[in-house]
C-alpha cells in the first residue's frame, strides 16, 4: 500500500515522487540571527526542482507598531502570500512538500500558511534537508526560477487567537519555546522574560528532535487530547506544534503574534520561580 500524502512525507516518499508535474518542492530554512542564510543555503544546495520562500519576505507581513501588532513575523496578507505561492509554482492542484534544514520551522509556517489560505494539499519533509543527505539524496546548486502558478488565496477563519480572545477565552495553551525562555531565565529576542500566564512549556526542538516526529501515541501524550492554542516567540515554530496537533487529529489554533506581540504590549507576564 502507497504511502498516504501529509501532513508528513518520508524521504523515501518524496525521492520516488520528485519529479512529478504536480508535485511542487518548496525550499523555507532561515536563521533568525542571519536573515539571509536561508536563500543562501537555498543557492548552495537544495533538492532537485525546489523554489525557495523566504521567512521575511514570503512567509511573514510588514512588521507594524515594531511587532506591537502581530509580532515580529505577523501573517502576511492574502494577496501578498498568494504572489508568493505563485512564485514558487504552487497550482490550485498542486501537492505542495515544505522543508528546512532539520525542523526549525520555516517549512511548518509554509504548510499552516498554506492551509490557512485554503490549500490542504501540503506535507512537510520528515528529517528535512538533514534526512535527504542521510538518504544520499541528489542536491542542485543556483536558482530554480519554476512558472508562475495559480494558486488562490482563500483565508479560512478559526485557526487563529488574537490577544483578546486569548484572555477572554483562556483555552488551554502551549508555549513552543525553549525552556529557559518559557521559565524567564533568558530572553534574547523580545523585550520582557517569560510566558502568557497559564501557558505550559511543549518546546518545538524536543517535541520534533531533528525534524522527526515520534509516532502519532507519544505527539499526544506530549500535547495532551484536548484542543489548544499554540504560541512562540513570532508565531513560526509553533506551527510545529500545530502540525503535531495534525498528525495526532488534535483540533489547534495558532496564536500568531506570540510572546513578541504579548510582550510588547505589555500584557500580563508570569515566571517560574525556584
Amino acid at each position: 500500500m502507497s504511502e498516504p500524502f501529509g501532513p508528513l512525507v518520508t524521504v523515501d516518499w518524496l525521492g520516488s515522487h520528485l519529479g512529478e508535474p504536480d508535485l511542487v518542492v518548496v525550499d523555507c530554512r532561515f536563521t533568525l540571527t542571519d536573515p539571509a542564510a536561508g536563500e543562501r543555503g537555498w543557492l548552495a544546495g537544495h533538492l532537485p526542482g525546489a523554489a525557495f520562500l523566504d521567512l521575511g519576505r514570503d512567509l511573514s507581513g510588514e512588521l507594524r507598531d515594531g511587532g506591537a501588532r502581530g509580532g515580529r513575523h505577523p501573517l502576511p496578507d492574502a494577496r501578498a502570500f498568494e504572489a508568493s505561492a505563485r512564485r514558487a509554482g504552487i497550482d490550485e492542484g498542486s501537492r505542495v512538500v515544505a522543508y528546512d534544514e532539520a525542523g526549525e520551522g520555516g517549512g511548518a509556517r509554509l504548510w499552516w500558511l498554506l492551509r490557512h489560505f485554503g490549500h490542504d494539499a501540503v506535507a512537510v519533509l520528515d528529517g528535512g534537508l538533514t534526512a535527504w543527505r542521510a538518504r544520499d539524496g541528489a542536491l542542485r546548486a543556483g536558482s530554480e526560477r519554476p512558472g508562475a502558478g495559480s494558486f488562490a488565496a482563500r483565508s479560512r477563519d478559526g485557526d487563529t487567537v488574537t490577544a483578546e480572545e486569548l484572555q477572554a477565552e483562556a483555552p488551554r495553551l502551549l508555549d513552543a519555546r525553549a525552556r529557559e525562555r518559557f521559565r524567564g531565565d533568558a530572553e534574547p529576542l523580545d523585550p520582557l522574560a517569560g510566558h502568557i500566564p497559564g501557558a505550559h512549556n511543549v518546546p518545538f526542538a524536543e517535541l520534533a528532535p531533528d525534524g522527526r516526529f515520534p509516532a502519532p501515541a507519544e505527539l499526544r501524550e506530549r500535547l495532551g487530547e484536548t484542543p489548544f492554542v499554540a504560541y512562540c516567540g513570532s508565531g513560526v515554530t509553533a506551527s510545529t506544534l500545530l502540525l503535531a496537533a495534525a498528525v495526532t487529529g488534535i483540533e489547534a489554533r495558532l496564536y500568531p503574534g506570540s510572546w513578541s506581540e504579548w510582550s510588547r504590549r505589555g500584557l500580563p507576564v508570569e515566571r517560574e520561580t525556584r
